[in-house]
Parts: C-alpha cells; structure tokens; sequence
C-alpha cells in the first residue's frame, strides 16, 4: 500500500501539479458537459408530463432549442477537451522519453553489463506512456465521472430516495469488487512490463546476432526461447483480463439486477399514482448519469492501475544513482598532462569476488602500456578503471595526482579516447561516424583523421565515398574496414588518454600494416593503455605489464621480459611458432 501512496505522490508531483492550468480547465470542461448531459433527462419530464399533455408547441419548441444546444455544447467540449488533454499528454510523453534516456546514459557501465539493451528501449519508450491516463483524459474523466455521479445521486435522492437507496446497494458491491480487482491488478501489471521488456531485449539480441544464429542454424532454438517469453507475457495478460472480467460481469449483473429492481419498484408507484411517466423517464436516465460513470471508473480505473505501474519502473530508474554525482566528483580537470598511477588498486564486478588484487604500476604522461595476458586475466578490467568506467573497491587510480574517483567525468573523458575490438559504429555514413566525437570538426580536421588511420584506402574505391551508408553496426563493411574507422573517429577527436583494446584483432595483413602506422601517431606524446593478444603489435610499448588472475605477475619492456624467460616469454614463443 505504502509503495502506491509513494508512487502516486511522486506521478502527481512530476506530472499533474506542473500542468494544474491545463488538468484544471479539463476538469472545467468536463463539468460543462456533465452538467450540459442532465439537460436531456429533465427535458424529457417536462415533455411527457406537461407539454404535451397541454399540446404546447412554443414550449415544446424552447425545449428542443434547450436540448440541441446542450448537446452542441456538450459535443464541443468533449472535443476540447480531448484535443487539449490528449496533446499535453503525448507531450509529456515525448519530455518524460527524454528525461529517462538522459537518466539512461548518466547511469555507470556496470548498470549496462547488466541489463538488456532491448529491456532499457523498452522502458525508455513503453513505460513511460501510461502518464497520458494520468494527465490525459483518464484522470480527468475519473474524477469528472464522479462529480456526474454525485449530482445524479443527489437528484435521484430528491425524485424518490426509496428507488435511490435499492441501486445505492449493487453499486456499493461493485465499488468494492473493483477496488479488490486493482489492487490483485497492479502487481501484475507491475510484473508484465518487466516481462514485456525482456522478451523484447531477447528479440533485440536474435535480430542484431542473425549472422551468428544462421550459421549455427539455431533458429528452432531462437523461436522456442521467443515463445516461451511470449507465453509467460500471455499468462500475465491471462490473469490480469480475469480480474478485468470478473469486474465486467459483476458490473453487469449487479447494474442489471438494480435494473429489473427499478421496473418492478416503478411500475409499482406508477400504477398507484404516485409516479408519473415523465418522472420514472427521467430517474432512469438520470440512473444512467448515476451507474455509466461508475462502470467507465472501473475500466478507467484498470489503465490508471497500468499506468501506476509502468511508472514505479520509471520512478525506480529515476532515482538511481548517476555514475557523475557532483557531490562527490568535484574535481574539475582543465588541463590534463596524462599522468596515470594505480596505487593497491582492487576491483570485484560480485561482492567477495575480486577480479583484480593489489594492482600498483605507473603510466607517466605520453607512455605506451601493454596489457597481456590469457583471457579473463584482468586486462580489460585494467583499462575500464583508467577509462573511468569502473571504481576501484580498494586503492586508488589517479590521473594528474588526483584520485580519479573525485574527478567530474565530463572534464576527465573529453581527453579519453577508446578503440574497442568490437567498436561500436552507428547506422549511416562513413562521415557521420568519424566526426561522432567531433561533429563541427572542419573538413580539414575530418580529412585528416581519414587519412591518419587510412580509411581513404578503401572509401576512394567506394562510389559515395565518406558518404557511403555502412548498414546497422556496419554490417556493410569488412572488420578492418570498421577498424580503422574506428581509429580515424578517436584521432579526430584527438585526446591525451587512449584505451586500445584489441585495435588490431579484425585485420588482415595488409590492413594491419596500414593500421600500425596510423596507431604509431595516435599513440604519439598520449598516454595509451593497449591490451593485444597480438604480441608483435606490442614490442615498442614503453612498459608491458604481464596481468594473471588480477595479479602482475612481470612488467617490463619487451626485451627485458624475453631475457626474464618468465610468463611473456612463453607467451611471445608460443605465438611465434604459430
């Protein structure tokens, strides 16, 4: 109960009290035409009970211009009304998709490593739409609905309290059976986002690996973990159209019971005299005034229930903590020289499961170091702590002398590029890529990079050029190709921290001789931390640190750890031999 309370609290303070201007006049507008809506039920009273007994056709004539302009006005502010509350709902929409992608990217990468790309698109574009039931018309019309409904109940009270007090009684049973329904509703509700955002992640992951599936040919695999999903998502959906059911067939049944009961009490008084025609007209058009809004609060009710319950998600993501807390990371870099030092440096991604223990080492200004090592060794944990991606547990990581834990990660990264051995390339041209850290860089600048890291070798050879469309990652170019686009866009963005992680992996020969060249000036006077399984691309590192289950094991130039005949030599022989 306590995480409703919060949860709604939160939605009104984010989303309804900003816009009290607009929820206020959509109230007014539904008032309007609630009370323009009670018009017609009198009317009809004076019609069958006076005006035409007495054939007076002027009278007759005022109440039909009385009706039509009740419903004229009605019709205009039902669509006002949503032509003003649908808009500034979609809008909300649009600031709050915005508000929680810009959350999305202040969270620390661990949060990435952990959840689904698909999940977070899907909380990023799914969760997020049930405000419009709350600043859309459906608050609205809830609580419009149960001012219709209090009028009509007070009206029905005036023409005969008896008749009142007999459909009072299912009406208070099915109030009580909706409020059972949404609080056994909401948890699932709760429960099928979630679901929904990891069947969407898996269909995300099938279609961005379909290379890998059809050369396994583990599509029948695919389709039954897609299926499985769908059916957990469609027991959920089961159980909660239960719930809505039951309150459908109770509102039925109760509202019909009340009906018949109404009939019999009507026709009673109306055969003894004590009811006219027009007056049991009117109470049961006024009844209707009273049970419509009451069964449309139900279903009302259901998508404000939904709502409430995307928007826990949206709430829970929206208080995490940001990766770049100003409280703590105060210190601002203006002008790094590049001086990185580990000092005891420990990390774990699990509590109690260090991955790295007690790493110290130097990286002076403008210095080449060399991670290497078998795999799951540390190395990319190493360069992810220089990166500033993660915070160390014990120890620390200063850059400039500054422990890098205090450092505002903006001044510290607009100085930090990043080479990935599966680098990330976004769905357009060459150009667009390249000048991604850079977008205003000029033409020269652009054409400089390009040349640096030899992209002009193959894009002279293209039809459009840099302004060839690559496909979705790249999928239209070869790994070296990517590669050194990849390395063109960091040297475009010219940094004095470089992370080089497997630069070298996807190329062949010839593309690794280019790229060797160009890597010589993007590591020239930075401070560049390279991991390579490659060693031959490593010989001209100032310092190779040899990195074993999170432990350096030897360090050292390449010389002098091929004279050691320790760990890296091993490693260097065996690959020669290769």
């Amino acid at each position: 109960m306590s995480k409703k309370k919060v949860s709604f609290g939160w939605a009104f303070k984010e989303f309804i009290w900003p816009r009290r201007g607009i929820v206020g006049l959509g109230l007014f507008l539904i008032l309007v035409r609630s009370l323009a809506g009670l018009v017609l039920p009198y009317a009809s009273k004076f019609l069958l009970d006076d005006i035409i007994p007495a054939k007076d056709q002027q009278a007759l004539t005022v109440l039909l211009i009385a009706v039509v302009s009740a419903i004229i006005l009605q019709a205009s502010t039902s669509f006002a009304l949503v032509r003003l509350l649908s808009v500034e709902a979609q809008h909300l929409i649009k600031i709050l998709r915005t508000k929680v992608q810009k959350k999305l990217l202040t969270l620390p990468i661990r949060f990435f490593d952990n959840n689904k790309s698909g999940a977070l698109v899907s909380r990023v574009m799914t969760d997020v739409e049930g405000v419009r039931n709350l600043v859309g018309t459906g608050l609205v019309q809830l609580i419009g609905g149960s001012v219709t409904s209090i009028l009509s109940f007070i009206i029905l009270i005036r023409m005969n309290a008896l008749m009142t007090v007999f459909v009072l009684v299912p009406v208070v049973i099915f109030a009580f059976i909706a409020f059972k329904a949404f609080g056994y509703i909401r948890p699932i509700f709760r429960k099928r986002g979630k679901i929904n955002a990891e069947v969407t992640g898996r269909l995300t992951e099938t279609l961005n690996g379909i290379r890998v599936i059809k050369g396994f040919n583990a599509e029948r695999q695919e389709n039954e973990v897609f299926e499985s999903g769908a059916n957990r998502l469609f027991l959920n959906v089961k159980k909660s159209l239960t719930a809505t059911a039951l309150m459908t067939s109770s509102s039925t049944f109760l509202i019909g019971l009340a009906s018949a009961g109404i009939m019999g009490i009507g026709g009673y008084f109306m055969m003894g005299g004590t009811m006219t025609t027009g007056e049991f007209l009117s109470f049961t058009l006024f009844l209707g005034f009273l049970i419509a809004p009451i069964v449309q609060m139900g279903n009302i009710g259901s998508q404000l229930t939904e709502a409430l319950a995307g928007l826990d998600r949206t709430e829970e993501l929206m208080n995490m903590e940001e990766e770049d807390d100003p409280e703590v990371r105060t210190e601002i870099l203006k002008d790094i020289k590049g001086d990185i030092i580990f000092e005891n440096v420990s990390f774990a991604y699990e509590e109690g499961k260090e991955v790295l223990h007690n790493v110290s080492f130097k990286a002076p200004r403008g210095s080449v170091i060399a991670l290497v090592g078998s795999s799951g060794s540390g190395k990319s944990t190493i360069a992810s702590l220089a990166a500033s991606f993660l915070t160390p547990i014990s120890g620390t990581v200063t850059i400039d002398g500054i422990d890098m834990s205090t450092v505002n990660l903006n001044s510290f990264r607009k100085d930090l590029g990043v080479v990935l051995q599966d680098d990330f390339l976004y769905e357009g041209t060459i150009r667009e890529n390249i000048l991604f850290p850079r977008p205003n860089a000029s033409e020269e600048e652009l054409l400089a990079a390009v040349k640096g890291a030899y992209v002009d070798e193959f894009t002279d050879r293209f039809e459009d050029g840099l302004d060839t469309l690559i496909g979705e990652r790249g999928v239209k170019l070869s790994g070296g190709q990517r590669q050194r686009i990849s390395i063109a866009r960091a040297l475009l963005a010219n940094p004095k921290i470089i992370i080089l992680d497997e630069a070298t992996s996807n190329l062949d020969t010839e593309s690794e001789s280019f790229i060797q060249k160009s890597l010589n000036d993007l590591m020239k006077d930075r401070t560049t931390f390279v991991i390579a399984h490659r060693l031959s691309t490593i010989q001209k590192a100032d310092q190779i640190l040899v990195i074993e289950e999170g432990r350096i094991v030897e360090e050292g130039r390449h010389e002098e750890l091929l004279e050691k005949k320790g760990r890296y030599y091993d490693l260097y022989t065996y690959q020669s031999r290769i």
